[in-house]
């Protein structure tokens, strides 16, 4: 069975850093476009941000760019969300997602994704 881990999450004040991480197992993630997606109270779903399995390619929102940095480590089975310079607006419950397919025709709608984590909460507050 499929399962895909977030973890990392936290409360932090506007500023910080956090760094979300998504532990495959049943799957090898570097054959899958792995999505980071969050939902804050009252709102969609939103894709994040994006990593390629066949070139490495990357996506990243608008809201995020220059912020937060996706990155995949085979050996770990692993993907990882760098989040910087957090602001009130990142409150949102974080999850990692699966797909075989390219960021460019995925990301843009969450039904496009496979497989799903369970979720992990991030808090910005001052």
């Amino acid at each position: 069975q499929v399962q895909l881990v977030e973890s990392g999450g936290g409360l932090v004040q506007p500023g910080d850093s956090l760094r979300l991480s998504c532990a495959a197992s049943s799957i090898t993630l570097e054959f899958y476009a792995m999505g980071w997606f969050r939902q804050a109270p009252g709102k969609e779903r939103e894709g994040v941000s994006c990593i390629s399995s066949s070139d490495g390619s990357t996506y990243y929102a608008d809201s995020v760019k220059g912020r937060f940095a996706i990155s995949r480590d085979n050996a770990q089975n692993t993907v990882y969300l760098q989040m910087n310079s957090l602001m009130h607006e990142d409150t949102a419950a974080y999850y990692c997602a699966a797909v075989i397919g390219l960021c460019e025709t995925v990301i843009a709608d969450p039904n496009n994704f496979d497989y799903w984590g369970q979720g992990t909460q991030v808090t910005v507050s001052s």
